[in-house]
């Protein structure tokens, strides 16, 4: 199967599993070169908001207002995205980095 195009900043619907079900994420990492990993590292979408210093809040058209949860980021497997829904801003994004480097106890975290 053929490796989607997928870039960083761009939301996807991910097949995170039985447990977890099929959600919306936003991708983190970089496009993988060929002879690399065809792995996706993503930050998921949530409505079940419980505002952590952790969440990033979001809201665009198409979905209801949730945020995306830096705890719960992960990493799957390119084949696991099903589609891409949308692309977040710039401001978005910048607080979404800023907030997985606050849950990893990064230096860069700023936010």
């Amino acid at each position: 199967m053929a490796r989607p195009e997928v870039k960083r900043g761009e939301i996807w619907l991910i097949d995170l599993g039985l447990a977890q079900k099929v959600r919306p994420a936003v991708v983190l990492s970089v496009p993988p070169l060929d002879q690399e990993r065809a792995l996706v590292s993503y930050v998921p979408r949530t409505t079940a908001v419980r505002r952590t210093r952790f969440e990033v809040p979001h809201t665009a058209p198409n979905f209801l207002p949730g945020v995306f949860d830096a705890q719960s980021l992960g990493t799957v497997p390119a084949v696991k995205l099903v589609r891409k829904l949308a692309i977040v801003d710039s401001g978005t994004m910048t607080l979404i980095e800023a907030s997985v480097c606050r849950w990893l106890g990064l230096a860069t975290a700023q936010a």
